[in-house]
């Protein structure tokens, strides 16, 4: 296995960006960029050994800089929805930046997709990666509290990208974090993702409004779009989901720890995606928003609507104005732990 750790430019804050390769022993090889925590690049083989890089990215720092369609990124404090970007919390109430309509999205305007983390290498017996931390202070993007986070990237022997979380507040504050990979197990910019094959370990899901906040109910999926419990094409019934699909899948957990999640297989590669979690939920989304206008010019691709997917493991949306919803509240002396496993393989 190998590490290897070069330049990647220099942020709008002007703070040095690197970029760490992890290779290992099969090939596989996760480029990870210490600015947002951003996975670049992930090249895993098909089923007669060809490698593709399977998640959407640009190759320079100022595609991530002056887009904002999350690729690959870390995101925090809160990713997803948070309805006008208000919270009460131990009778105080919140006012976070608003992003994205009336609501609070992915962190707020500089979230941690936007931030330059510290970084060092990580070298296991059979892994390697990148540990990064980052402090984000009181009251940024309107958060309560100095709240340290830690996330490492590994990637093992076994083909899997490890992610785990770990952070600590000295105020009561929200915190969901995740990873916002857009993946296309066919190869970035080959085609759309609607022939990919998904199934999701979830019975339930979490209706939301226009402005894609949940209502607050839990709804079965057996008899709906949403039903993704035997494996189906992302395409199958997306025309009946006004937008396409991003909505919180409730995952079948049973509080034991990591879980299997989802899975989807990509006939034409034979490439297949696990994904293992402690979260009790997943955000499913199709792609809906890319509409060719955002493209990485210089891969010298175009990436359309439906040309990737995400499976973000988290807290579910808008958990803090929803009693109901599992909490999302970190309070000084507690550790706020995650861990997302993706594994890979061809069949």
């Amino acid at each position: 296995m190998n590490i290897e750790r070069q330049p990647f430019g220099t942020a709008p804050d002007g703070k040095n960006v690197e970029l760490f390769t992890l290779t290992n022993s099969q090939g596989t090889k996760a480029v990870i960029t210490n600015y947002g925590g951003i996975v670049v690049s992930l090249y895993v083989p098909d089923r007669n050994g060809k490698l593709d890089d399977i998640v959407l990215g640009y190759e320079t720092l100022d595609g991530y800089v002056k887009n904002l369609p999350y690729f690959g990124a870390l995101i925090g404090r809160y990713g997803n929805r948070i309805a006008k970007g208000r919270f009460t919390l131990d009778g105080k109430t919140y006012q976070l930046a608003v992003n994205n309509g009336e609501n609070h999205l992915h962190g707020g305007i500089k979230g941690f997709d936007k931030v330059v983390w510290d970084a060092e290498t990580v070298v296991q017996d059979s892994a390697v990666g990148v540990k990064l931390t980052y402090l984000s202070k009181d009251g940024e993007e309107g958060y309560p509290g100095n709240l340290s986070c830690t996330v490492i990237y590994l990637l093992t022997e076994k083909n899997e990208l490890k992610i785990t979380y770990q952070a600590a507040t000295d105020k009561a504050t929200p915190i969901n974090l995740t990873h916002h990979s857009y993946f296309n197990l066919a190869g970035q910019g080959n085609g759309d993702i609607l022939s990919h094959e998904l199934m999701l370990n979830a019975e339930k899901f979490t209706p939301v409004d226009n402005g894609l906040i949940p209502t607050g109910e839990i709804e079965p999926v057996k008899g709906t779009p949403m039903d993704f419990t035997a494996s189906k094409p992302i395409g199958r019934d997306i025309g009946q989901v006004s937008g396409g699909y991003d909505h919180n899948f409730i995952l079948n957990s049973t509080g034991g720890g990591v879980m299997l999640a989802a899975k989807v297989y990509e006939p034409m590669s034979g490439r297949t995606m696990e994904v293992y979690t402690d979260e009790p939920g997943i955000q499913f989304y199709s792609g809906n928003f890319l509409d060719g206008t955002i493209t990485p010019s210089t891969r010298g691709k175009v990436y359309n609507k439906h040309f990737g997917f995400c499976l973000e493991a988290q807290h579910f949306p808008d958990s803090p104005n929803r009693p109901n919803f599992p909490s999302t509240i970190l309070r000084p002396g507690e550790t706020y732990t995650q861990e997302t496993i993706y594994v890979f393989y061809a069949k």
